[in-house]
């Protein structure tokens, strides 16, 4: 059973920065992708970014690409969102998730965490 937990949520500035963490357990995440996501009210579910956790190679989405980067720490099962300049625009509950397979990253995740608010404000 894979269980996720995100955390770093909270309320910032417009340009302002957070990191969100995901702790990940209940197994080895060799041949794994992980992925934040994001939700506004009134909007569909998108991908923000990826990391494949072997490699810790990324992708990201256009509105993150440049702003935000994901990465991993491999000894302590934990991956990240660093989010520097925000935008009114990025406020949504961002989800962390994860897959058994490191092609197409931007879909078909399987475990998911219980999401965090992040709120930019203007």
């Amino acid at each position: 059973q894979v269980q996720l937990q995100e955390s770093g949520g909270g309320l910032v500035q417009a340009g302002g920065s957070l990191r969100l963490s995901c702790v990940a357990s209940g197994r080895a995440f060799s041949g794994f992708a992980m992925g934040w996501f994001r939700q506004a009210p009134g909007k569909e579910r998108e991908f923000v970014a990826a990391i494949r956790w072997s490699t810790a190679t990324t992708d990201y989405a256009s509105s993150a690409k440049g702003r935000f980067t994901i990465s991993r720490d491999s000894a302590k099962n934990t991956f990240y969102l660093q989010m520097n300049s925000l935008k009114p625009e990025d406020t949504a509950v961002y989800f962390c998730a994860a897959k058994a397979t490191i092609w197409n990253i931007w879909r078909g995740y399987d475990f998911w965490g219980q999401g965090t608010q992040v709120t930019v404000s203007s």
